[in-house]
């Protein structure tokens, strides 16, 4: 039997980066991707965000990619609000996104920050968050 455990902080934002998250709809979508996750044995630990994007930290499976793990919950999600009418606008989630593995003597830190979305948000907006992502982690653009 194989044994995986890979921990992903991934990152995504509303399309066009419109702030539909307020904190009541916001909630509702949380609390649905996480009811979705269990059914489809996406295991989160920690999910959280801020008007315009979300922060999720999730583990891997060994049936699951990080593209089809974010495709499941974006798509589904999206789908879902919709549907439901959660926003007075079409819904979209925007097609990129931010994904990184986390060092298990890491992931207190990871959920610290998640969990804090909306006092770092005070300070930094979503944009300056996601391109010093990418400079710490020296990203090229590729994958």
């Amino acid at each position: 039997m194989a044994f995986v455990k890979v921990w992903i902080h991934a990152v995504w934002g509303t399309k066009n980066r419109y702030p539909y998250l307020t904190k009541e709809i916001k909630n509702k979508i949380i609390d649905h991707i996480k009811e979705n996750a269990k059914q489809k044995e996406i295991f989160i630990l920690s999910i959280n965000g801020y008007q315009d994007h979300l922060h999720c930290l999730f583990g891997l499976n060994t049936e699951m990619s990080i593209s089809k793990v974010l495709q499941l919950i974006k798509g589904e999600s999206a789908f879902w609000i919709n549907k439901n009418k959660i926003t007075t606008e079409k819904f979209e989630w925007a097609d990129e996104y931010y994904a990184s593995s986390v060092s298990e003597s890491q992931i207190d830190y990871a959920k610290a920050y998640i969990n804090n979305q909306e006092e770092h948000h005070k300070k930094t907006t979503f944009m300056e968050e996601y391109e010093s992502f990418l400079k710490e982690y020296k990203a090229t653009g590729q994958g």
